[in-house]
Protein backbone atom coordinates (compact mmCIF):
# COMPACT_ATOMS: atom_id res chain seq x y z
CA UNK A 1 0.00 0.00 0.00
CA UNK A 2 1.41 3.39 -0.99
CA UNK A 3 0.00 6.70 0.23
CA UNK A 4 0.13 10.02 -1.56
CA UNK A 5 -1.59 13.25 -0.49
CA UNK A 6 -3.51 11.41 2.25
CA UNK A 7 -4.94 8.95 -0.26
CA UNK A 8 -4.15 5.25 0.06
CA UNK A 9 -3.59 3.43 -3.21
CA UNK A 10 -3.33 -0.35 -3.56
CA UNK A 11 -0.23 -2.01 -4.87
CA UNK A 12 -2.43 -4.36 -6.90
CA UNK A 13 -5.87 -4.19 -8.53
CA UNK A 14 -7.37 -1.33 -10.45
CA UNK A 15 -8.13 2.01 -8.81
CA UNK A 16 -9.45 4.78 -10.97
CA UNK A 17 -9.15 8.52 -10.54
CA UNK A 18 -10.82 9.70 -13.73
CA UNK A 19 -11.01 13.27 -14.96
CA UNK A 20 -13.89 15.26 -13.47
CA UNK A 21 -15.21 18.74 -13.85
CA UNK A 22 -16.69 20.29 -10.66
CA UNK A 23 -20.26 20.01 -11.94
CA UNK A 24 -19.80 16.24 -12.29
CA UNK A 25 -19.22 15.55 -8.60
CA UNK A 26 -22.05 13.45 -7.18
CA UNK A 27 -20.67 12.10 -3.91
CA UNK A 28 -18.93 15.11 -2.34
CA UNK A 29 -19.83 18.76 -1.81
CA UNK A 30 -18.03 22.03 -2.43
CA UNK A 31 -16.47 23.39 0.76
CA UNK A 32 -12.74 23.77 0.00
CA UNK A 33 -11.63 21.06 2.47
CA UNK A 34 -10.86 18.24 0.06
CA UNK A 35 -8.30 18.68 -2.67
CA UNK A 36 -9.43 18.10 -6.23
CA UNK A 37 -7.45 14.86 -6.23
CA UNK A 38 -9.18 13.67 -3.05
CA UNK A 39 -12.62 14.48 -4.46
CA UNK A 40 -11.84 12.63 -7.66
CA UNK A 41 -10.64 9.62 -5.69
CA UNK A 42 -13.75 9.44 -3.49
CA UNK A 43 -16.02 10.03 -6.47
CA UNK A 44 -14.55 7.09 -8.35
CA UNK A 45 -13.77 4.70 -5.49
CA UNK A 46 -16.23 5.48 -2.67
CA UNK A 47 -13.71 5.87 0.14
CA UNK A 48 -10.92 8.17 1.28
CA UNK A 49 -8.24 7.64 3.95
CA UNK A 50 -7.00 10.66 5.91
CA UNK A 51 -3.75 9.93 7.68
CA UNK A 52 -3.14 10.68 11.37
CA UNK A 53 -6.45 12.50 11.82
CA UNK A 54 -7.32 11.60 15.43
CA UNK A 55 -4.77 12.24 18.18
CA UNK A 56 -3.16 9.59 20.38
CA UNK A 57 -4.57 11.39 23.43
CA UNK A 58 -8.16 11.14 22.18
CA UNK A 59 -7.72 7.49 21.21
CA UNK A 60 -6.37 6.71 24.68
CA UNK A 61 -9.42 8.37 26.24
CA UNK A 62 -11.74 6.26 24.09
CA UNK A 63 -9.79 3.14 25.06
CA UNK A 64 -10.02 4.01 28.76
CA UNK A 65 -13.78 4.51 28.54
CA UNK A 66 -14.23 1.21 26.70
CA UNK A 67 -12.32 -0.55 29.47
CA UNK A 68 -14.61 1.07 32.07
CA UNK A 69 -17.64 -0.25 30.19
CA UNK A 70 -16.08 -3.72 30.11
CA UNK A 71 -15.53 -3.55 33.88
CA UNK A 72 -19.13 -2.34 34.28
CA UNK A 73 -17.97 0.84 35.95
CA UNK A 74 -20.16 2.85 33.59
CA UNK A 75 -23.46 1.75 32.05
CA UNK A 76 -24.59 4.27 29.41
CA UNK A 77 -28.29 4.33 28.57
CA UNK A 78 -29.13 2.54 25.33
CA UNK A 79 -25.69 0.96 24.89
CA UNK A 80 -25.65 -2.37 23.06
CA UNK A 81 -22.87 -4.75 24.13
CA UNK A 82 -22.01 -7.54 21.70
CA UNK A 83 -20.00 -10.72 22.06
CA UNK A 84 -18.44 -13.06 19.52
CA UNK A 85 -20.43 -16.23 18.90
CA UNK A 86 -17.53 -18.32 20.22
CA UNK A 87 -16.47 -16.07 23.10
CA UNK A 88 -20.05 -15.83 24.39
CA UNK A 89 -20.01 -19.57 25.00
CA UNK A 90 -16.79 -19.49 26.99
CA UNK A 91 -16.94 -19.94 30.73
CA UNK A 92 -13.62 -18.22 31.21
CA UNK A 93 -13.80 -15.01 29.17
CA UNK A 94 -14.28 -11.86 31.22
CA UNK A 95 -13.91 -8.10 31.01
CA UNK A 96 -12.43 -6.69 27.83
CA UNK A 97 -11.92 -10.17 26.37
CA UNK A 98 -15.64 -10.88 26.61
CA UNK A 99 -16.85 -7.88 24.59
CA UNK A 100 -16.21 -7.56 20.87
CA UNK A 101 -18.27 -4.47 20.12
CA UNK A 102 -20.23 -1.72 21.84
CA UNK A 103 -22.64 0.29 19.74
CA UNK A 104 -25.20 3.04 20.25
CA UNK A 105 -22.96 4.95 22.67
CA UNK A 106 -24.75 8.24 22.04
CA UNK A 107 -25.41 8.62 25.78
CA UNK A 108 -21.77 8.01 26.76
CA UNK A 109 -20.30 11.52 26.79
CA UNK A 110 -16.72 10.32 26.57
CA UNK A 111 -17.10 7.95 23.61
CA UNK A 112 -19.54 10.27 21.87
CA UNK A 113 -16.83 12.93 21.84
CA UNK A 114 -15.52 11.05 18.79
CA UNK A 115 -18.63 12.12 16.85
CA UNK A 116 -18.07 15.77 17.70
CA UNK A 117 -14.33 16.06 17.07
CA UNK A 118 -13.80 19.10 14.82
CA UNK A 119 -11.24 17.20 12.77
CA UNK A 120 -13.81 14.47 12.04
CA UNK A 121 -16.71 16.83 11.30
CA UNK A 122 -14.49 18.91 9.03
CA UNK A 123 -14.36 15.98 6.61
CA UNK A 124 -17.86 14.65 7.28
CA UNK A 125 -19.30 17.96 6.10
CA UNK A 126 -17.69 17.34 2.69
CA UNK A 127 -20.21 14.52 2.20
CA UNK A 128 -23.27 15.47 4.27
CA UNK A 129 -23.34 19.25 4.15
CA UNK A 130 -23.45 21.54 7.23
CA UNK A 131 -26.42 19.99 9.08
CA UNK A 132 -24.97 16.77 10.48
CA UNK A 133 -26.61 13.95 12.41
CA UNK A 134 -24.66 11.18 14.16
CA UNK A 135 -26.78 8.13 13.35
CA UNK A 136 -24.89 5.02 14.44
CA UNK A 137 -21.89 4.62 16.73
CA UNK A 138 -19.58 1.66 17.29
CA UNK A 139 -16.35 0.75 19.03
CA UNK A 140 -15.14 -2.53 17.57
CA UNK A 141 -12.90 -4.86 19.58
CA UNK A 142 -12.23 -7.55 16.97
CA UNK A 143 -11.25 -10.74 18.83
CA UNK A 144 -8.42 -13.07 17.89
CA UNK A 145 -9.23 -16.16 15.88
CA UNK A 146 -5.88 -17.74 16.70
CA UNK A 147 -6.44 -21.17 18.20
CA UNK A 148 -10.18 -21.61 17.65
CA UNK A 149 -10.07 -22.02 13.83
CA UNK A 150 -13.67 -20.79 13.65
CA UNK A 151 -12.81 -17.59 11.76
CA UNK A 152 -15.78 -15.91 13.47
CA UNK A 153 -13.95 -12.58 13.73
CA UNK A 154 -14.45 -12.12 9.99
CA UNK A 155 -17.10 -9.68 8.83
CA UNK A 156 -18.75 -10.72 5.55
CA UNK A 157 -18.77 -8.35 2.60
CA UNK A 158 -21.73 -6.01 3.01
CA UNK A 159 -23.13 -2.55 2.35
CA UNK A 160 -23.98 -0.44 5.39
CA UNK A 161 -27.08 0.98 3.70
CA UNK A 162 -28.69 -2.43 4.26
CA UNK A 163 -29.16 -1.40 7.91
CA UNK A 164 -30.35 2.17 7.31
CA UNK A 165 -33.99 3.24 6.76
CA UNK A 166 -33.06 6.73 5.57
CA UNK A 167 -32.06 8.28 2.28
CA UNK A 168 -30.54 9.67 0.09
CA UNK A 169 -27.51 7.45 0.35
CA UNK A 170 -25.20 10.07 -1.15
CA UNK A 171 -25.66 12.25 1.97
CA UNK A 172 -24.52 9.47 4.34
CA UNK A 173 -20.90 8.73 5.25
CA UNK A 174 -19.04 6.56 7.73
CA UNK A 175 -15.96 7.74 9.63
CA UNK A 176 -13.89 4.75 10.81
CA UNK A 177 -10.74 5.39 12.87
CA UNK A 178 -7.98 2.90 13.65
CA UNK A 179 -7.20 2.85 17.39
CA UNK A 180 -3.96 0.98 16.75
CA UNK A 181 -2.00 -0.22 13.70
CA UNK A 182 -4.36 -2.32 11.56
CA UNK A 183 -3.21 -4.65 8.80
CA UNK A 184 -4.12 -7.90 7.10
CA UNK A 185 -2.76 -9.88 10.04
CA UNK A 186 -5.22 -8.47 12.58
CA UNK A 187 -8.16 -8.07 10.21
CA UNK A 188 -8.09 -4.74 8.39
CA UNK A 189 -10.98 -3.44 6.35
CA UNK A 190 -11.22 -4.67 2.78
CA UNK A 191 -13.12 -2.58 0.24
CA UNK A 192 -14.32 -3.12 -3.33
CA UNK A 193 -13.57 0.23 -4.97
CA UNK A 194 -16.29 1.75 -7.11
CA UNK A 195 -19.10 -0.45 -5.81
CA UNK A 196 -20.74 2.61 -4.21
CA UNK A 197 -21.97 3.47 -7.70
CA UNK A 198 -24.14 0.36 -7.79
CA UNK A 199 -27.42 -0.44 -6.05
CA UNK A 200 -28.24 -1.93 -2.67
CA UNK A 201 -27.96 -5.72 -2.92
CA UNK A 202 -29.88 -8.40 -0.96
CA UNK A 203 -28.17 -9.38 2.31
CA UNK A 204 -28.51 -12.32 4.68
CA UNK A 205 -26.38 -14.48 6.96
CA UNK A 206 -23.54 -16.22 5.12
CA UNK A 207 -23.41 -19.99 5.47
CA UNK A 208 -20.08 -20.15 7.27
CA UNK A 209 -19.12 -23.39 8.96
CA UNK A 210 -17.69 -21.74 12.09
CA UNK A 211 -20.80 -19.67 12.79
CA UNK A 212 -21.69 -16.02 12.23
CA UNK A 213 -22.16 -13.21 14.71
CA UNK A 214 -25.53 -11.55 15.24
CA UNK A 215 -26.54 -9.14 12.47
CA UNK A 216 -23.38 -9.86 10.46
CA UNK A 217 -25.37 -9.98 7.24
CA UNK A 218 -23.49 -10.35 3.98
CA UNK A 219 -24.19 -9.77 0.30
CA UNK A 220 -25.68 -12.85 -1.30
CA UNK A 221 -24.37 -12.18 -4.79
CA UNK A 222 -21.48 -10.06 -5.95
CA UNK A 223 -18.89 -10.21 -8.68
CA UNK A 224 -16.15 -12.49 -7.32
CA UNK A 225 -13.51 -10.99 -9.61
CA UNK A 226 -14.03 -7.39 -8.44
CA UNK A 227 -10.74 -5.80 -7.34
CA UNK A 228 -10.27 -5.65 -3.56
CA UNK A 229 -8.15 -3.23 -1.56
CA UNK A 230 -6.96 -3.97 1.97
CA UNK A 231 -6.79 -0.76 4.01
CA UNK A 232 -3.59 -0.93 6.04
CA UNK A 233 -3.90 1.89 8.59
CA UNK A 234 -1.87 3.40 11.40
CA UNK A 235 -3.24 4.56 14.74
CA UNK A 236 -5.34 7.68 14.19
CA UNK A 237 -5.84 7.14 10.46
CA UNK A 238 -9.49 7.57 9.45
CA UNK A 239 -11.32 6.23 6.43
CA UNK A 240 -14.49 7.92 5.19
CA UNK A 241 -16.70 5.77 2.99
CA UNK A 242 -20.05 5.71 1.21
CA UNK A 243 -22.86 3.46 2.59
CA UNK A 244 -23.15 1.54 -0.68
CA UNK A 245 -19.44 0.67 -0.79
CA UNK A 246 -19.04 -3.10 -0.47
CA UNK A 247 -16.62 -3.83 2.35
CA UNK A 248 -15.84 -6.27 5.11
CA UNK A 249 -12.87 -7.43 7.19
CA UNK A 250 -10.75 -10.53 7.46
CA UNK A 251 -10.05 -12.70 10.47
CA UNK A 252 -7.79 -11.54 13.28
CA UNK A 253 -4.85 -13.95 13.17
CA UNK A 254 -3.00 -12.34 16.10
CA UNK A 255 -3.28 -13.01 19.83
CA UNK A 256 -4.60 -9.53 20.58
CA UNK A 257 -7.85 -7.64 20.09
CA UNK A 258 -8.03 -5.11 17.23
CA UNK A 259 -9.80 -1.83 18.03
CA UNK A 260 -11.47 0.81 15.89
CA UNK A 261 -14.09 3.47 16.60
CA UNK A 262 -16.64 4.67 14.08
CA UNK A 263 -19.76 6.70 13.45
CA UNK A 264 -22.17 6.87 10.55
CA UNK A 265 -23.20 10.41 9.83
CA UNK A 266 -26.07 11.66 7.69
CA UNK A 267 -27.35 15.01 6.55
CA UNK A 268 -30.21 16.24 8.72
CA UNK A 269 -31.97 16.80 5.39
CA UNK A 270 -32.23 13.04 4.81
CA UNK A 271 -35.63 11.40 5.26
CA UNK A 272 -36.86 8.09 6.61
CA UNK A 273 -38.29 5.42 4.34
CA UNK A 274 -40.51 2.38 4.87
CA UNK A 275 -38.44 -0.75 4.22
CA UNK A 276 -41.34 -3.20 4.26
CA UNK A 277 -41.49 -5.13 1.03
CA UNK A 278 -37.82 -4.38 0.26
CA UNK A 279 -34.59 -6.36 0.66
CA UNK A 280 -34.14 -4.62 4.03
CA UNK A 281 -37.22 -6.20 5.57
CA UNK A 282 -35.20 -9.08 7.02
CA UNK A 283 -32.89 -6.81 9.01
CA UNK A 284 -35.87 -4.73 10.18
CA UNK A 285 -37.51 -7.84 11.64
CA UNK A 286 -34.32 -8.85 13.42
CA UNK A 287 -33.46 -5.41 14.79
CA UNK A 288 -36.98 -4.56 15.93
CA UNK A 289 -37.43 -8.02 17.45
CA UNK A 290 -34.34 -7.56 19.60
CA UNK A 291 -35.26 -3.99 20.53
CA UNK A 292 -38.81 -4.89 21.54
CA UNK A 293 -37.46 -7.77 23.64
CA UNK A 294 -34.81 -5.58 25.25
CA UNK A 295 -37.27 -2.85 26.23
CA UNK A 296 -40.15 -5.18 27.05
CA UNK A 297 -42.40 -3.83 24.31
CA UNK A 298 -45.17 -5.70 22.52
CA UNK A 299 -43.73 -5.31 19.00
CA UNK A 300 -44.55 -1.61 18.94
CA UNK A 301 -41.20 -0.31 17.62
CA UNK A 302 -40.29 -0.18 13.97
CA UNK A 303 -36.94 0.50 12.35
CA UNK A 304 -37.61 4.22 12.08
CA UNK A 305 -38.31 4.44 15.83
CA UNK A 306 -34.99 2.79 16.62
CA UNK A 307 -32.99 5.11 14.39
CA UNK A 308 -34.77 8.20 15.72
CA UNK A 309 -33.77 7.08 19.23
CA UNK A 310 -30.12 6.78 18.15
CA UNK A 311 -29.84 9.98 16.10
CA UNK A 312 -28.10 13.03 17.57
CA UNK A 313 -27.47 16.43 16.02
CA UNK A 314 -23.75 17.21 16.09
CA UNK A 315 -23.57 20.29 13.87
CA UNK A 316 -25.95 22.78 12.29
CA UNK A 317 -29.74 22.48 12.46
CA UNK A 318 -32.00 19.46 12.75
CA UNK A 319 -34.46 19.35 9.89
CA UNK A 320 -35.91 15.98 8.78
CA UNK A 321 -34.07 13.24 10.70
Amino acid sequence: MRCYVNICHPTSGTISSASFHPQQFQYSLDNNVLTLEQRKFYEENGYLVIKNLVSDADIQRFRNEFEKICRKEVKPLGLTVMRDVTISKSEYAHGEKMITKVQDFQEDKELFRYCTLPEILKYVECFTGPNIMAMHTMLINKPPDAGNCKKTSRHPLHQDLHYFPFRPSDLIVCAWTAMEPINRNNGCLVVLPGTHRGSLKPHDYPKWEGGVNKMFHGIQDYEENTARVHLVMEKGDTVFFHPLLIHGSGRNKTQGFRKAISCHFASADCHYINVKGTSQENIEKEVTGLANKLYGLANTMDLKDIWMFRARLVKGERTNL
